[in-house]
């Protein structure tokens, strides 16, 4: 299954790739900001792809949503192999590769990034996510892990912090030292993490 992507070339040569992953009913030009946000100086080619599922209430979507933090399967089984497929297929070597999203796109994040079986990449960014509990994937929690970034608000009504706290407390308890930060907002991005996010994303360089 082939994925609708934006791209935002790099300024010159990439050093490698952005990739972020938008949230349930959203598309590929939700995130596509973000992409300058993160890598101001555009060294890397940066990628926004769509959600392969049109669901009700409309836009696009990576999985269904029976209950928060638990994902349909057979939905998210699509949504995951396609965004693998295409990951993969990047002519960029996964350690070359920053990868995030919000919502639904930090648990693609999340699936992907840590995924048994799944190549390690330069970097996760998960916004506003959780890391899922679904039939069929199960996460590989080996060292040595790359930089993790998680950012929640502490007031989100959609996702409850809850779901960040427990990825950081899994996460550590696998000697990973992710980056965690809550901020008294909903269910958003606070610019006021950008410059965090950006030494995250500059991990790539230093490969």
């Amino acid at each position: 299954m082939s994925l609708q992507v934006l791209e935002r070339p790099a300024a010159g040569e990439p050093e490698g790739a952005l990739v972020l992953f938008h949230g349930r009913g959203a598309d590929e030009r939700d995130l596509y900001p973000l992409l300058d946000a993160l890598d101001p100086e555009r060294r890397l080619h940066g990628y926004t792809p769509r959600g392969p599922l049109a669901l009700p209430p409309g836009g696009a979507h990576w999985y269904v949503v029976p209950r928060v933090g638990y994902p349909d399967p057979e939905t998210f089984r699509v949504g995951y192999s396609a965004a693998a497929d295409w990951l993969d297929a990047l002519p960029f070597p996964s350690e070359r590769i920053v990868v995030g999203g919000f919502s639904q796109g930090a648990v693609m994040t999340y699936a992907l990034g840590l995924g048994r079986g799944r190549p390690r990449p330069a970097a996760l960014i998960a916004l506003s996510g959780f890391i899922p509990t679904v039939e069929g994937w199960e996460p590989d929690l080996e060292p040595p892990f790359p930089p993790i970034a998680i950012v929640h608000g502490e007031f989100d009504p959609v996702i409850p912090v809850e779901f960040a706290r427990t990825a950081r407390a899994v996460l550590e308890e696998a000697d990973a030292q992710p980056l965690y930060r809550e901020l008294p907002v909903g269910h958003t991005i606070d610019p006021s993490v950008l410059p965090e996010l950006q030494q995250v994303v500059a991990a790539v360089h230093s490969v």
